[in-house]
């Protein structure tokens, strides 16, 4: 690994390790990345549904070659430490999801996540016993490499109409157990559940925003005990919510009032010439 990225995955494990909790913001292109980079966020999330998007698929139609070459793509787009969203490992054997961390470091990854997610709609989440064997695969790998890499383990109970707080915890607990550096539970939306997931567990919990029903600020989250805020799809859905509202004015209407909304030609280019290396 090249000294510069050491150098961001240290930073990446320090931002866990501050006291309070910091956003890391998903990007769904180089464009994006290079945006919140200007903005000042320290650290980046790839999103798997917004890669997705972006190739005309629905989220979890994306191979693993194609997600790390887009983790690759934002790792190469600013100096910020990114995180990837490399959904089940691309795998069900521990072995395999050992090998995508693997080739998540080598894609200059400062860390990603693996979900407990099967992508079968018959049985949507890995038995309690197998999850956790890949997750300690993963940590196996990452602690093989050659500098930090933070894995965070995912319970994907409220995401796939399984919304069990205690099994969800007890998996979250179990991952933690198995070395996991980050817990995450997408889908909490209550106050009470997000501050017992994190008074139940010892390592730094991430929390996503951008859901509908769930609209916390960075400050009460963090009173809650959360270290992480991400956005998974939610900047993607947002920018395609103002396109197709853009584009559904013209085809239905006939106007272009759109055009008062969207941001300047020159604020766009202001970013893009900062960044230029």
């Amino acid at each position: 690994m090249s000294a510069s990225q050491s150098d961001r995955a240290r930073a990446f494990r320090a931002l866990h390790e501050r006291p309070g909790a910091f956003v890391i913001p998903n990007p769904y292109d180089v464009g994006t990345a290079r945006i919140l980079a200007g903005l000042g966020f320290e650290a980046l999330a790839t999103t798997s549904a917004g890669c997705a998007f972006g190739l005309g698929r629905p989220d979890g139609a994306i191979t693993r070659d194609e997600a790390l070459a887009h983790a690759r793509s934002i790792v190469e787009a600013t100096p910020l430490p990114v995180s990837a969203d490399l959904e089940n490992g691309y795998a069900d054997a521990p072995e395999g999801v050992g090998l995508t961390i693997r080739l998540a470091a080598a894609a200059g990854l400062a860390g990603c996540s693996i979900e407990d997610a099967t992508g079968r709609p018959g049985q949507p989440i890995y038995d309690l016993s197998h999850a956790v064997e890949r997750i300690a695969a993963a940590v196996e790998a990452a602690q093989g490499l050659d500098c930090p890499f933070t894995l965070t383990a995912r319970a994907e109970n409220f995401l796939h109409g399984r919304p069990d707080l205690d099994d969800t915890i007890r998996r979250l607990q179990a991952f933690e157990a198995a070395g996991a550096d980050v817990l995450y539970a997408p889908g909490l939306r209550e106050e009470a559940a997000i501050r017992t997931v994190c008074a139940s567990l010892g390592k730094p919990v991430n929390v996503i925003m951008g859901l509908a029903g769930a609209a916390f600020s960075v400050a009460q989250l963090a009173a809650l005990g959360v270290r992480r805020i991400s956005l998974g799809s939610a900047l993607a859905r947002a920018a395609l919510g103002e396109f197709l509202r853009a584009a559904e004015e013209v085809r239905q209407r006939g106007t272009f009032t759109f055009a008062e909304r969207a941001v300047s030609f020159g604020e766009v280019e202001r970013f893009f010439q900062q960044s230029r290396v």
